[in-house]
């Protein structure tokens, strides 16, 4: 057959456009169901052992609440403090079950929506479902909790000042109240600046519980910036949230592609923002990629 210039024209346009047209799709990697059905059962698992606590304290209060009589004091009596720390945990537990619930719904759309999405040089949507976000909502509970046990335990130094009061002699009644009094100031001072934190803390809560496992969408401009340290994607954008992205979520062949995809941005210069030392990073993932084993529940 003679081919000639107008349909080699032809050709090469039809196969531009076929080639831009398959540009255009987005590329969508789905999470493996053995890491969604682990991530769900784990999240069901935790959300039922964090409501049962939360109802044990709640239960513990109420039946502590009659337990003693709740006259005025300017100081923090120990039935007060136990009682506000049995009504806090359980409280604390309860947001931290409606975190996970969260999480849980978030694992769901990420088994149907996708877990990363590819705009090949416009956008990249990644939803976090790594594991270790159960440890992120456990490590707030903790967090919180230690923060109101430092507040109560700020404030303690207050009942000194009603010992001291009833001290035989007058010398010991003005020494150790004046010390009693400075430490207490002391204490009200770490009381206040733990309570801000366990402020900031609350907010920080009702952050997490809507970041957690939602998805970003970053631009894929200069001011991007992905990179692969030990089977995870990081990708940082000014004026938006940190995404870590689990490459064990995954299958390994899409591990290998969407490895390759980013090898073929870096070598056609086609995306700028993925600094030069990630392509090293990419081929040592390849390479742990093709070595690791099927994961498995």
């Amino acid at each position: 057959m003679i081919q000639t210039s107008d349909s080699h024209h032809t050709r090469t346009h039809t196969h531009t456009s076929e080639q831009r047209l398959h540009d255009a799709r987005p590329i969508i990697f789905y999470p493996t169901r053995q890491a969604i059905r682990r991530n769900r059962l784990l999240a069901t698992f935790l959300i039922i052992l964090t409501l049962c606590g939360s109802i044990l304290l709640a239960f513990a209060a109420y039946r502590f609440w009659p337990a003693y009589t709740h006259p005025f004091t300017p100081y923090l009596k120990w039935q007060d403090a136990l009682l506000a720390s049995l009504c806090y945990g359980s409280i604390i537990l309860l947001v931290a079950a409606i975190i996970l619930a969260r999480f849980r719904f978030a694992c769901r759309q990420g088994s149907r929506q996708g877990v990363l999405i590819l705009q090949p040089g416009e956008t990249l949507t990644v939803r976090d479902l790594s594991p270790k976000n159960f440890h992120a909502v456990y490590s707030m509970v903790g967090s919180s909790f230690t923060c109101f046990l430092v507040t109560l335990v700020g404030l303690s130094p207050f009942i000194l000042i009603g010992w001291t009061l009833h001290l035989s002699r007058l010398i010991l009644v003005v020494v150790t109240t004046t010390a009693a009094i400075a430490i207490s100031v002391a204490g009200l001072i770490l009381s206040l600046i733990f309570a801000t934190f366990l402020i900031i803390g609350l907010f920080g809560a009702r952050a997490l519980a809507r970041s957690l496992g939602a998805s970003h969408t970053y631009y894929l401009t200069p001011l991007a910036t992905l990179r692969i340290d030990n089977d995870t994607l990081t990708i940082t954008c000014p004026n938006q949230p940190e995404t870590l992205f689990d490459l064990h979520l995954l299958q390994p062949h899409d591990q290998r592609h969407l490895l390759h995809l980013l090898q073929q941005h870096i070598h056609h210069g086609s995306v700028t923002y993925l600094p030069a030392s990630l392509d090293q990073h990419l081929e040592a993932a390849l390479q742990q990629s093709l070595n690791r084993p099927p994961l498995s529940v």
